[in-house]
């Protein structure tokens, strides 16, 4: 799917305007978005636009290209990634740009660039070009990071606090999952601050001495992420480590208490070991059912000895309750 829209020398805004006409006169510049696109869509990008075919192979990729700026002698083009909500994957979104036009191309939905296309009237005020309108998607992405960063924030002080009373086993399960999670983010995140920092540092964007502020503030939000990802890598080690020496403690505080157990029997082992028990005063021996009495009593002591060892959770990793010391 293709889809356009013009804003002429007079601040007039126009949606679906044929790829013919983006060109007139009294266009002052245009943005053109593919979602999507079809096998003859895709052939427009070097017949009617003439983008560079290494751009193009870029954008058809099926793996995201790592986020990036590339200077070509009419555009720059950028590779620039969203955060799916939920899953935490990163969407690519590729842009074309120059003080004429912005094209835009991605094969998934993206949030940030519906809002913007469906805000753009409201927004012309405020878009006053092509790179503008870079930026304001890019400040639109960034800022959808924080709010997964805050949500993986609040289930690691869930997973500290343990107010759940869950096992370590169940703990240590949702931790590293988290720390996965962190990692993806931090693979999307690291690469869009190298990319900030490149383009408001770069002799060759002249354009964006206007709007240098602007990124600026985009690239301190990607420095603050950043530091915001290793601490909660730092964080999660933290907690990793507390509850896996307690779980430690508890293993050893159960390995003891077993142990003081084997020793007192030892001794009456040995000591039955060795009489055997055959003496000729036992009445026991006598018993008509002394022997399925008998393998009822081990058979209740065992099954008594199991619901003991769980009621006391020795036979899964301690529930290990933590209070909040930070």
């Amino acid at each position: 799917m293709i889809r356009t829209c013009v804003i002429n020398n007079q601040g007039e805004i126009f949606y679906n305007v044929p790829l013919e006409d983006l060109r007139q006169e009294d266009v002052k510049w245009f943005w053109t978005d593919f979602y999507q696109p079809d096998p003859d869509e895709v052939r427009l990008l070097s017949s009617f636009f003439e983008f560079h075919p290494l751009a193009i192979e870029d954008c058809m990729d099926d793996f995201n290209q790592r986020p990036k700026i590339d200077f070509y002698k009419n555009y720059q083009f950028l590779v620039v990634h969203a955060l799916q909500q939920g899953k935490h994957q990163a969407v690519e979104l590729d842009m074309f740009v120059n003080e004429e036009f912005i094209v835009t191309f991605h094969k998934q939905p993206l949030t940030e660039l519906e809002n913007t296309w469906e805000r753009i009237e409201q927004l012309a005020s405020s878009i006053k070009g092509p790179f503008f309108l870079m930026h304001t998607l890019i400040d639109k992405m960034v800022d959808e990071y924080f709010p997964l960063i805050y949500q993986i924030e609040g289930e690691l002080n869930t997973i500290e606090d343990n107010t759940k009373d869950e096992s370590i086993g169940q703990l240590m399960d949702r931790l590293f999952d988290l720390r996965a999670e962190l990692s993806k983010m931090r693979r999307t995140i690291l690469p869009m601050r190298d990319l900030l920092y490149r383009m408001i540092n770069s002799e060759r964007l002249g354009q964006l001495m206007e709007q240098h502020l602007y990124f600026n503030d985009v690239h301190d939000h990607l420095l603050k992420l950043v530091e915001m990802i290793e601490s909660y890598r730092d964080f999660s080690s933290d907690i990793r480590d507390s509850y896996l020496s307690l779980n430690s403690n508890n293993m050893n505080t159960i390995m003891m208490t077993l142990t003081v157990i084997t020793t007192i029997f030892m001794p009456l082992t040995f000591v039955a070991g060795v009489y055997g028990m055959n003496f000729e005063n036992m009445p026991e021996l006598h018993w008509k059912y002394g022997y399925y009495g008998v393998l009822s009593v081990m058979l209740g002591i065992g099954v008594c000895m199991f619901l003991y060892f769980v009621k006391k959770g020795w036979l899964r990793m301690g529930k290990g309750r933590r209070k909040n010391r930070r």
